[in-house]
């Protein structure tokens, strides 16, 4: 993020959906709509032309869906953060949406903070995990090739310091830096570097990955 100002496109193919999400940001004073997206090809284009921080992306779309528009926007505009919306019955969807570098998800019945709190996120930096739909995901990955999934997580957890691997735990329940600050007894900063660290040494992308190893783990 480059401004004060986040700056966030909105793609949603129900109008309504993205009245109400409109409302919920703008009520944030740091947080500014700059434009709306029906489907997927619309995101892209917008996020190109108004360069926004964030974007948020639902997946169900015409014309191109929010997975597709995720993979385009890595391509033409990687500097973007991009949120997921989602709903329960859509856990698959959202495991490919991770895998595909976005910064997080969240459902599309979180609370209004909650939706504010995951754009702030976004924008610093951080993958958002909703707490609610990160148990439903992991509960997911648990079913069919969990023991060689955790043996493999297990040997990358090992390289990391007994810190390193307190601090992974706490991603895994999907707390933030701050939250995971308060837990540790260390300030937001300190936990910060700690999750750059443990991305670095895990080879992961973003936080959203490194919480999924963390429960493969079984941390």
């Amino acid at each position: 993020m480059t401004a004060e100002v986040i700056r966030v496109v909105i793609a949603d193919d129900e109008p309504l959906i993205r009245a109400g999400i409109r409302m919920i940001l703008t009520s944030a004073p740091d947080i500014e709509v700059v434009a709306e997206a029906a489907n997927g090809r619309e995101a892209v284009e917008l996020a190109r032309s108004h360069a926004p921080d964030v974007v948020l992306l639902d997946i169900q779309m015409p014309v191109m869906d929010g997975l597709t528009a995720l993979g385009e926007l890595r391509r033409a505009a990687a500097e973007v953060r991009a949120l997921i919306l989602t709903t329960f019955g859509e856990k698959e969807n959202v495991l490919r949406a991770l895998g595909e570098g976005g910064a997080g998800f969240l459902l599309k019945d979180s609370a209004p903070g909650e939706l504010i709190g995951a754009v702030r996120a976004a924008a610093a930096g951080d993958a958002y995990l909703s707490p609610g739909a990160t148990r439903h995901v992991v509960d997911q990955l648990a079913s069919g090739k969990a023991a060689v999934r955790g043996e493999v997580a297990r040997r990358q957890v090992a390289e990391l310091s007994e810190r390193e691997r307190g601090v992974l735990a706490l991603l895994g329940e999907g707390l933030s830096n701050a939250d995971a600050g308060r837990r540790l007894h260390m300030s937001e900063a300190t936990v910060k570097t700690y999750v750059s660290r443990i991305l670095a040494k895990l080879d992961c992308e973003n936080r959203v990955q490194a919480a999924l190893l963390a429960r493969d783990a079984g941390l």
